[in-house]
């Protein structure tokens, strides 16, 4: 752990899941927009912030470095592909009233992580971890025998924002640069759907009320600041804290959820979350004990 302040750290990071955490919240506002309206302005006004960040801080060169490295950018581009498509399920979950779903999606996340480590990367598991991924698969099999199906919202959340992570980790670009770069990417797709639509009369960017248009700026702003502070709290927490932290967001959309937006949560889903808790539980013990090995 970075001697220099942990505190600021944990700061950091309780800052980054607070706001993510919170995302249900201030996107139910904007619930009367498709989710792909505010996919859209999401990536352009955090492409606009996020380039303003860049000037003020004369980063611009770090940018430039992965246009020079075309491998970057089309990594950079798939990431961007994943994380929209997990931000546009997100959106049309909390319009849906599917909070409940997308929280268990993120708490599926690190056992996720963990198969795609085991089958992409060729890592081997340890004993608590092959655990902790047993109890994951039982929660998805408690879903589909009780509930009658695959619980998709909750797996394409939990697979595209893993994948992402993969991808991500194989591209030495900083958390700013990287942002700035994705949806950049994003733009393309962006702009063609805003001409579509506007062939059929109906405006993307413009013709909102004072109110939405100010949520639509402040959703590309608060894409970003979480980032920023996760980014910080990683340069100064081990990577066993960063992880238990991590829990933090699932948990407080599951409690929107349930106690602000008043989801119905049927017993058989509260099982699934009974199991995927301890798996996280047994994942967690691993991983501590892992990083605080002495090197």
């Amino acid at each position: 752990m970075n001697a220099r302040n942990p505190l600021a750290g944990i700061a950091f990071g309780l800052l980054a899941y607070g706001i993510w955490g919170f995302f249900p919240l201030f996107f139910r506002q904007l619930s009367h927009l498709s989710p792909m309206d505010v996919l859209s302005n999401r990536a352009v006004w955090a492409f606009v912030f996020v380039a303003l960040l860049l000037t003020a801080r004369r980063n611009w060169g770090k940018v430039l470095a992965v246009f020079r490295t075309p491998r970057q950018f089309a990594m950079l581009a798939l990431a961007a592909l994943l994380v929209g498509s997990n931000w546009l399920m997100f959106l049309w979950a909390v319009a849906n009233q599917q909070v409940v779903a997308s929280s268990l999606g993120y708490f599926l996340t690190p056992l996720i992580n963990v198969l795609l480590g085991l089958v992409v990367l060729k890592e081997r598991l340890n004993r608590l971890e092959w655990i902790s991924v047993a109890f994951a698969v039982a929660a998805i099999g408690n879903e589909v025998i009780a509930l009658g199906g695959l619980p998709w919202v909750s797996l394409f959340l939990a697979a595209t924002f893993g994948t992402y992570g993969l991808v991500r980790k194989q591209v030495p670009v900083d958390a700013l640069s990287g942002l700035w770069l994705e949806t950049l990417a994003m733009l393309p797709v962006c702009a063609i759907y805003a001409l579509w639509m506007a062939q059929t009369g109906h405006q993307v960017f413009a013709a909102h009320d004072l109110t939405t248009a100010a949520l639509l700026v402040g959703a590309g702003i608060i894409t970003a600041v979480p980032l920023m502070a996760f980014a910080a709290a990683t340069q100064r927490l081990d990577l066993a804290t960063v992880g238990m932290l991590m829990y933090i967001n699932p948990t407080l959309q599951f409690a929107t959820a349930v106690w602000i937006f008043g989801e119905p949560l049927q017993t058989v889903r509260l099982v699934s979350f009974a199991l995927i808790w301890s798996g996280l539980f047994v994942f967690s013990w691993s991983a501590w004990r892992k990083y605080r090995k002495p090197a």
